[in-house]
């Protein structure tokens, strides 16, 4: 009975996680990054990678995300407690099954399209209603639309913008906004297009996706 118990509970481990995959998903997370950050989350190991912002920089997966936390520190307990007792008769593999019921039938409900898309809605409502604008990450603020972009333009020393002003490169009729100018420590916002672009400079801009990748291209990760 024992060994059982173990495995029901390792059932409900993996149940856990793919709900949690599922929520996060449905918070506009993409599933591969959703089920590493969760696992990552329930082992306490791997949360350090950049992904983690995706997480905590989100105040309803980070709700989420604390429960998965403790759940893991809760479940680890769990498991060495029934290995070193795995000849005992306590175990209340009955009642453990109920629960591990319980969470397949919640897979197979937020599996359903119509409840998929319900919570999509509902959560996407919850943090526009909840949360200040300046909590929500870049993806919930600005990029609302398939066409809206975000990207941050690194003037190197072959760039052909160098020593040139952002108002005479972007037209009036072009969809780019230009956010700021990050000069080392400085944010330059004022005078942003006016100011000379010098090497080493950070343009932050805005828009539509097509627009701004016609004008500046994509620049490589290495160079931002």
């Amino acid at each position: 009975m024992g060994v059982l118990f173990v495995l029901i509970y390792l059932g409900i481990v993996l149940a856990v996680i793919e709900i949690h995959t599922l929520i996060f998903t449905y918070t506009g997370l993409d599933k591969h990054i959703a089920r590493f950050q969760v696992i990552s989350m329930l082992t306490g190991t791997g949360f350090t990678t950049g992904e983690s912002e995706l997480i905590i920089d989100h105040p309803i997966r980070r709700r989420f995300g604390a429960f998965l936390i403790l759940f893991g520190a809760f479940s680890l307990a769990v498991i060495i407690s029934a290995i070193s007792s795995i000849l005992s008769d306590e175990f209340f593999t009955a009642k453990i099954s109920v629960v591990a019921a319980a969470l397949i039938m919640v897979i197979f409900v937020l599996r359903m399209p119509k409840i998929r898309d319900y919570l999509s809605g509902k959560l996407e409502h919850v943090l526009e209603e909840h949360y200040d604008f300046r909590d929500l990450p870049i993806r919930e603020a600005l990029l609302t639309d398939d066409t809206d972009h975000v990207l941050d333009y690194f003037i190197d020393e072959t760039c052909e913008y160098k020593d040139k002003e952002l108002g005479d490169i972007i037209e009036e009729d072009e969809d780019i906004n230009v956010l700021y100018i990050q000069r080392g420590d400085v944010k330059i916002r004022k005078d942003r297009l006016v100011t000379e672009l010098q090497e080493g400079d950070h343009i932050i801009l805005y828009g539509d996706e097509q627009t701004i990748e016609s004008k500046f291209g994509e620049k490589n990760e290495e160079k931002k």
